[in-house]
């Protein structure tokens, strides 16, 4: 429990539409095609801003939730997209095969596996560990199976069914549709379409529908560890102080961290930035992502 994350919505109504768009994300579905890179340099041209960034690269023939940093938001890509993902694909067997042997295959799969990336992948190329959370078979259709699974991110779906396909005379991934991305799914997704409609209202004054789509960046302390400095620290905080524990509104919520993991610091209804937890003495934690 993190009983001391913001208000996300109260924020949110706190902001400028402006604002918003200078420290946000836009979940947007992508559609097969484009790359997802076009996409976000598509949201960046659309609002006229210096910076947008995707969160999680999906293949150009894959569709789905591709949440877009904007602005400072660019900076949380680390914090907000090292999780899961979930898919629903199909993968297509080069002969037909019986559920229950499809089944025994699959077992062997889910948990932790070492998997090497694809050829014309752009990470190097050496073997790693990934798990699999879950590898559901939901349909099949002759030679196609329709699964949903959920990985670890970095986790490369369409080698998974060539390495099935190995077990079981030849296989490859025929679809796939990424719906879950960390905290970003299919329930709170937007077409380019939908996009685009929503910036030429908030251009003729109406600003409702796009600051509906828009997540505040301070989304990031729904998910990380977050303590409370006092307000009379702010200013050095935000100059890039590392955070001591005199710093600190309750010095106490210290005990409950995780040593050299990832926190934010926040103060009152204020973000102020992602930091590296640190706890020996009196250093609490070291920048590495101020909002100023």
């Amino acid at each position: 429990m993190n009983d001391s994350m913001l208000d996300i919505q109260v924020i949110k109504s706190k902001k400028s539409t402006e604002d918003l768009i200078r420290f946000s994300i836009i979940n947007i579905d992508k559609p097969s095609g484009p790359t997802s890179f076009q996409v976000s340099q598509f949201v960046k041209n659309s609002l006229n801003v210096n910076k947008t960034s995707h969160f999680g690269t999906l293949d150009p023939a894959v569709s789905g939730v591709l949440p877009v940093g904007i602005g400072r938001a660019c900076r949380l890509n680390e914090y907000l997209m090292h999780r899961d993902k979930t898919y629903v694909g199909i993968m297509r067997v080069h002969q037909e095969i019986s559920e229950s042997k499809l089944n025994k295959i699959v077992e062997k799969f889910i948990g932790k596996i070492q998997q090497l990336p694809p050829v014309r992948s752009r990470v190097k190329r050496a073997v790693r560990e990934r798990e699999i959370k879950y590898f559901n078979i939901l349909e099949i259709d002759g030679k196609d199976i329709l699964f949903e699974t959920q990985v670890q991110a970095g986790t490369y779906i369409r080698k998974i069914c060539d390495d099935m396909g190995k077990e079981i005379g030849g296989a490859h991934m025929l679809e796939l549709r990424r719906t879950q991305a960390g905290l970003f799914s299919e329930k709170d997704i937007h077409t380019l379409y939908d996009f685009e409609n929503a910036l030429n209202k908030f251009k003729d004054g109406e600003d409702k529908i796009l600051r509906s789509m828009l997540v505040p960046g301070e989304i990031v302390t729904t998910i990380m560890p977050t303590i409370e400095v006092r307000k009379d620290v702010v200013k050095k905080c935000l100059t890039g102080s590392p955070i001591f524990l005199s710093f600190l509104k309750d010095k106490d919520h210290v005990k409950n961290l995780i040593e050299e993991g990832k926190i934010c610091i926040i103060s009152e209804d204020k973000f102020i930035g992602c930091y590296k937890f640190i706890g020996k003495e009196d250093l609490v934690a070291k920048p590495e992502f101020v909002l100023n």
